[in-house]
C-alpha cells in the first residue's frame, strides 16, 4: 500500500512538474497580414484553422507595432525580443549603417558559410546584428540549454531572428528547393534535412500549378482577376489564374514558389517534420518551435491587398493552419502546446487603387526622391552631401561637409525645409530631435523607437498617410500608420482562456509575456509590459 501511495505521489508531483511549462511552444509569423483579413475573408475560412484559433483561443483585435519602419526583419525581431529597433538593432531589412559606411543587410555575417545546398551568399546568415536576446534565447537558458529551439522560414531573417543566438538550427529555403542553414549553427546539416531535400517536396506544387481554390464567385471580396492595380508574376503574360508554375521553374528556379501559396505549404511540411525528427514536445522540458510563413508577403507585394492571389493564398493558408494544428493535436497533445499567431507588418493598399477611387495620393519612386535630393544639394550647396537615402533615412557626407567647413546644422535644416515642402511629406525629423524626443509629438515617438544612433540617417522622412514609396503595382509598408501597424495576435492552447480584447496592444509585449507564463526570465532588452489577459488562466 505504502509502495502505491509513493508511486501515486510520485506520478502527481510529475504531472505538477509538467503543468508549470509546455511541452512546446509554437510561435506563427504571417509575414504582411492585416488584422483585417481575419474579418474579410472569414465567410471563405474553414472552421478548424484561423476560426479555431479566434474561436478557442484569445484573440488581441487591437494589436499595433509601436514604432517605424515596419519592415520584415525588424518586425520579427521585435516579436521576439519584447523591444524596438533602437534597442535591439535591426533597424529595417537592409540599411546604410553610418558606423560601417556602407549598406548591410539585417542577418549578414561574413564569418560563417552556408551550410547545404545553396549559394555562398544564401548562406552567409546568423543572428549576430541582433543586440538583444529573444525568448527563445530565454528558454535555452531557463532550461540549462536543454530545451531545442529550432527557427523556419523560406526568408533567411524571418527563420534567424526569431530562433535568437543559442538556438539549435535555424533553416530557410534556397533558390535550389532546399533549405538551408549556416556553419553558426552546425556544420553538417541533420540527416532528415537531408532526406526532405532530397525528396524534392517543392516539385509537387510546381508540376501541378497554381489554381484558384475554390469557385471563382467566392472571391467576391477581391477585384476582378485582371486588374491594373496587379504586377506580373514571373513575367507572365497577365496577373490571371491558372498560373503555370512548371513553365516559370523552367526559366527560373525554386524560388517561383516563394511567390504563391505552396512556400507555405512546404514550409508547414518541414515544420512538421521537424517536429517528427526533432522529438519536439516528446518531454517535459519545453521545446520551441518558429514558423515564419512568407509567402502572403511576396504574394502581397508583387498583387496587392485586393487581388484574387492574395485572397486565395489566404484561403489555402487557413487550410494549411487547419492541417498543422491537428498535427499538433495528435503528436504533442492538445493540451501540451502554447501557440501564438501575429504578423511582423501589416500592409497599405495599392496607391493607384486609392487614387482611382478618388483618395488624392501618389506612389513616389525612392529612385526619384534619392535624385531630387542630389539635385536640390548641388543647387544649394555646390556638392553632392547626399551619402545615402534609403528605408526613410537621409544619409549626409560629413568628411565633404567638414572639408569645405559647411555648418552641419544649417545643413540638415536646409534639407529639413527643402523636404517639407515636397507633397508626400508630413514630417521630417533631424537626429537631434530624434534623440531628445520627450514622448509628446505621437509621430516622433514611432521614430524615435526605430532608430539607432550609430545605424541611422541624419534626417528621417515620415510621408503622408496613403502615400508609399514603391512601385504603381502591388504594396509596400514601412509607416507608422494603422494600415501598416495593425496585426493579429492571438494566443491559444496551454492555459490560455477564451476570450477578445479590443483594447489597444502592443507587438513587444508578446515576448515579455510568453516569459511570464512559461516561467522564464525576459528577454534582456524588452520594458516587460505584458498581457495580463494571457497570464490570468
Amino acid at each position: 500500500m505504502k509502495k502505491i501511495l509513493m508511486l501515486l505521489t510520485a506520478g502527481v508531483l510529475s504531472n505538477l512538474q509538467a503543468q508549470e511549462r509546455p511541452k512546446l511552444v509554437v510561435g506563427i509569423v504571417v509575414d504582411q497580414m492585416k488584422m483585417e483579413y481575419l474579418y474579410r475573408f472569414s465567410d471563405d475560412f474553414s472552421n478548424d484553422g484561423f476560426k479555431r484559433l479566434m474561436g478557442d483561443g484569445y484573440t488581441f483585435q487591437n494589436m499595433h507595432y509601436n514604432y517605424m519602419p515596419t519592415y520584415t526583419a525588424p518586425g520579427h525581431a521585435s516579436i521576439y525580443t519584447g523591444t524596438t529597433p533602437a534597442s535591439h538593432g535591426i533597424v529595417s531589412n537592409e540599411w546604410f549603417s553610418r558606423k560601417l559606411g556602407k549598406d548591410m543587410y539585417c542577418t549578414d555575417d561574413a564569418d560563417v558559410s552556408t551550410v547545404g545546398d545553396g549559394t555562398k551568399e544564401e548562406g552567409m546568415m546568423s543572428p549576430k546584428n541582433l543586440l538583444t536576446t529573444t525568448i527563445t534565447d530565454e528558454l535555452r537558458l531557463g532550461t540549462n540549454f536543454k530545451g531545442k529551439v529550432i527557427g523556419m522560414s523560406l526568408k533567411d531573417r524571418g527563420a534567424i531572428l526569431p530562433a535568437g543566438h543559442f538556438a539549435n538550427w535555424a533553416f530557410w529555403y534556397s533558390k535550389t528547393g532546399s533549405f538551408i542553414s549556416s556553419t553558426f549553427y552546425g556544420d553538417k546539416l541533420p540527416s532528415w534535412v537531408e532526406k526532405f531535400n532530397e525528396e524534392k517536396h517543392y516539385m509537387p506544387y510546381i508540376n501541378k500549378g497554381w489554381d484558384l481554390l475554390k469557385p471563382k464567385a467566392i472571391y467576391n471580396e477581391s477585384l476582378e482577376d485582371n486588374n491594373p492595380y496587379e504586377g506580373k508574376l514571373y513575367n507572365s503574360t497577365a496577373p490571371v489564374f491558372p498560373y503555370d508554375l512548371k513553365d516559370m521553374y523552367s526559366k527560373n528556379d525554386a524560388g517561383v514558389l516563394r511567390s504563391t501559396p505552396f512556400g507555405n505549404n512546404l514550409l508547414a511540411e518541414f515544420a512538421k517534420k521537424a517536429i517528427e525528427k526533432e522529438e519536439l514536445g516528446k518531454d517535459n522540458i519545453t521545446d520551441f518551435l518558429t514558423v515564419s510563413f512568407s509567402s502572403t508577403d511576396y504574394v502581397g507585394h508583387l498583387l496587392g491587398p485586393r487581388s484574387m492571389e492574395l485572397q486565395d493564398t489566404y484561403l489555402r493558408l487557413d487550410q494549411t493552419i487547419a492541417d498543422f494544428l491537428q498535427y499538433l493535436d495528435k503528436t504533442v497533445g492538445k493540451d501540451n502546446y502554447l501557440l501564438f499567431l501575429t504578423a511582423d507588418h501589416a500592409g497599405a493598399e495599392n496607391v493607384s487603387f486609392l487614387k482611382d477611387h478618388k483618395y488624392n495620393v501618389n506612389s513616389i519612386s525612392p529612385k526619384d526622391i534619392r535624385t531630387n535630393l542630389k539635385d536640390f544639394s548641388m543647387k544649394t550647396f555646390g556638392e553632392d552631401l547626399v551619402l545615402d537615402y534609403g528605408s526613410f533615412n537621409l544619409f549626409l557626407n560629413k568628411e565633404i561637409i567638414s572639408a569645405k567647413k559647411l555648418d552641419l546644422a544649417l545643413v540638415k535644416n536646409s534639407f529639413k525645409e527643402y523636404l517639407m515642402k515636397q507633397d508626400y511629406v508630413k514630417r521630417v525629423y533631424t537626429e537631434e530631435e530624434i534623440l531628445n524626443s520627450t514622448g509628446n509629438d505621437y509621430y516622433l515617438n514611432f521614430i524615435a523607437k526605430g532608430y539607432d544612433f550609430t545605424q541611422n540617417g541624419d534626417l528621417i522622412i515620415l510621408d503622408k498617410p496613403g502615400y508609399i514609396e514603391y512601385q504603381g503595382t502591388g504594396t509596400s509598408h514601412g509607416t507608422n500608420y494603422t494600415y501598416d501597424t495593425h496585426v493579429p495576435a492571438i494566443f491559444y492552447g496551454w492555459h490560455v482562456k477564451k476570450g477578445e480584447s479590443f483594447n489597444k496592444k502592443v507587438i513587444t509585449q508578446i515576448a515579455p509575456t510568453i516569459a511570464q507564463k512559461i516561467k522564464v526570465a525576459f528577454p534582456n532588452g524588452t520594458e516587460a509590459n505584458v498581457l495580463e489577459e494571457i497570464l490570468n488562466e
